[in-house]
């Protein structure tokens, strides 16, 4: 790494707030000339408007959801930077989503009708409710004030934070996957933020490997050979989502005991979470082969 570059990466100018500034200012910039320009007399320039904002959201989310993994993979001054700043790129997640949260309630307030008939489902509002209570917490307890609300070993701010941004990149994700596997027509940019959303959790699963492994070498080969087919299955299903996930959808929700879940469960019954799940598994398999018995 050049010391050139370790230079530019540490310019306050695109580091802390200044960087947030420096993005978030031309966010708003671009929601506000979206406004005027579109309809938003109508539900259905109200419903664009919340499309808008979510997409500029979405990279903030992801980058703050691998800069910790980043690191571990591959050392250096640009994951580094990017570590340095993830308080930054969650609060510019935050600020895309307070944009969606505002469009939301215009649907809500003044296109009810259409907002009941067209968009409300009950999961959905138990998902997006659950997923702002997560946001609204991380966001808060983000800054020094906030974060002296928990002890100072902060194992709960620890807890909260993992656990609100996993659940935050679920809720994206599946978002996602339906778009690209279950609705007709997907747009360019749903492939795009489904493949990012599975290339993020790839990395978290990775460096996990990487932190794990007692040994570079695998002591149990057979189990290590398990697991790296298992992760090929993963992907495969990643990438083929059209091809079972009517099976998928037919024998899991059929379950009679699991029915009343998909009512009020968040992301129930896990249908585009398999292959993350087969990942996961795989990975599993992985580093118990590389680690020696006791």
């Amino acid at each position: 790494m050049s010391t050139d570059l370790k230079t530019r990466l540490r310019n306050p100018a695109i580091n802390e707030w200044k960087l947030f500034w420096l993005i978030a200012a031309p966010m708003a910039l671009y929601m506000v000339t979206a406004m005027l320009v579109r309809d938003l007399a109508t539900p259905e320039g109200v419903s664009s408007m919340i499309q808008t904002s979510v997409r500029w959201s979405m990279p903030w989310l992801y980058l703050a959801f691998i800069a910790s993994s980043l690191v571990a993979l591959a050392p250096g001054e640009p994951s580094r930077w990017l570590l340095r700043n993830r308080k930054i790129m969650g609060l510019l997640f935050a600020a895309g989503m307070a944009w969606q949260i505002s469009f939301i309630i215009w649907l809500v307030g003044w296109h009810t009708e259409y907002y009941v008939d067209e968009v409300y489902v009950l999961r959905d509002v138990i998902e997006g409710l659950v997923g702002y209570s997560f946001l609204l917490a991380m966001t808060v307890t983000s800054f020094k004030r906030g974060r002296q609300m928990f002890t100072p070993k902060a194992k709960q701010w620890k807890l909260l934070h993992k656990t609100g941004i996993y659940f935050l990149w679920a809720y994206a994700f599946g978002t996602y996957w339906y778009s690209v596997f279950y609705y007709d027509n997907p747009d360019w940019v749903h492939y795009l933020y489904y493949w990012l959303g599975v290339a993020a959790l790839s990395l978290r699963i990775a460096a996990w490997v990487r932190k794990q492994s007692a040994e570079d070498t695998d002591t149990q080969p057979a189990l290590a050979a398990a697991g790296s087919v298992v992760i090929l299955l993963g992907v495969i299903g990643a990438a083929t989502g059209s091809q079972w996930e009517n099976l998928a959808h037919t024998n899991l929700e059929g379950i009679a005991w699991a029915m009343p879940l998909e009512l009020y469960m968040p992301y129930w019954p896990f249908i585009p979470y398999l292959p993350m799940f087969a990942l996961a598994a795989g990975a599993y398999l992985i580093v118990r082969a590389r680690r020696t018995e006791a």
